[in-house]
């Protein structure tokens, strides 16, 4: 019996192992081409398995594609490898297969205005070294940003220019300038791109950032500079023809918080007395409006309706002026 039950083990074990290189092993009429830097098998062979399978191939289709990819697989472990992090790598060669692109090719930027000045008058930029001598500190020095050469931020004595008043703060002068150049260039900066995508700056005061505004537009400029105030322009000073502004609305008027107490207890029992008053609350005014109003329109629609109809019972005109009416025999005209 022992004897026996080795025999069937070692039967066993050797089907196992036949087993697993049935697995790794697959043989293929036409060899696949492998682009192994893209990690891409081609299999040439037609998909004769699939086709005979009947209405449902799923099983044929996911047998093909497990054994391409054992083929890929083993293509991969034939790559020189190495050790990374205790991880075993494989070293992927070129790809040779050029793959369409997932997006479109970028569209070359838009040149600024300078670049079109430039190009308009034939200027040519001078490539500048990043590197310049400082005479001050006796090194090479960066042209611009962090300790750059002839850095004037790092003075802590300024001298006062000739006419300028002696009690100015030059340092806080010169922040400030800095300050107006930074602004001046991020307003260049935006109106390259507004330029490029065709569209303006948006303003608050509905103005162009450039020169050119309509009477219109400096109108609308003018009315919201005058209504930014706390007052909305109630107490701004006006030209001596001008004109109140139309649309400007008003501002809400709130009752205080404590004050006059007989004033609110009687608006509180007014309110109250409407709310359980039976009898309905009518606007003489605005009912004889409303009833004028309908009277109106109903006579406008009555002498609207017999304008239509005497245009439809009159017709064309003849010739010499005169209504071509309907004849008897004879050619005489009915009366």
């Amino acid at each position: 019996m022992e004897g026996h039950s080795v025999e069937e083990l070692l039967a066993k074990a050797e089907r196992d192992e036949a087993e697993k290189l049935q697995r790794i092993t697959v043989h293929k009429e036409l060899e696949l081409e492998f682009d192994l830097g893209n990690l891409l098998a081609t299999d040439r062979n037609p998909p004769t398995a699939v086709r005979s399978a009947g209405p449902t191939p799923e099983a044929d289709l996911r047998a093909l594609a497990r054994d391409n990819t054992q083929l890929l697989i083993n293509q991969l472990w034939q790559l020189p490898t190495e050790r990374v992090e205790e991880a075993l790598v494989a070293r992927l060669p070129e790809p040779t297969t050029r793959l369409p692109r997932e997006k479109p090719v970028p569209r070359p930027r838009p040149l600024t205005r300078w670049q079109q000045f430039a190009r308009l008058k034939g200027i040519r930029p001078k490539k500048k070294t990043n590197l310049v001598w400082d005479e001050v500190s006796g090194q090479w020095r960066r042209r611009w940003g962090y300790q750059r050469a002839r850095d004037d931020t790092k003075e802590w004595l300024i001298e006062v220019p000739g006419g300028a008043d002696p009690m100015e703060d030059q340092f806080a002068k010169r922040i400030q300038a800095k300050k107006e150049r930074v602004a001046k260039n991020e307003l260049n900066r935006l109106r390259n791109l507004a330029r490029a995508h065709k569209t303006q700056l948006p303003s608050a005061a509905g103005m162009h950032p450039t020169g050119h505004q309509s009477k219109e537009e400096l109108g609308r400029a003018m009315q919201v500079a005058k209504v930014s105030t706390a007052s909305v322009g109630r107490f701004q000073e006006r030209l001596p023809k001008e004109k109140a502004p139309r649309g400007s609305g008003k501002k809400r008027k709130f009752q205080p918080l404590f004050g006059d107490f007989a004033a609110e207890k009687k608006s509180q029992l007014e309110l109250l007395r409407v709310m359980n008053s039976k009898k309905p609350q009518l606007d003489v005014t605005r009912a004889t409006n409303k009833q004028m109003r309908e009277e109106d329109q109903e006579e406008a629609a009555k002498r609207r309706k017999m304008s239509q109809k005497g245009k439809m019972n009159s017709g064309p005109p003849g010739l010499g002026g005169k209504r071509k009416g309907r004849q008897h025999q004879g050619g005489k005209r009915r009366k």
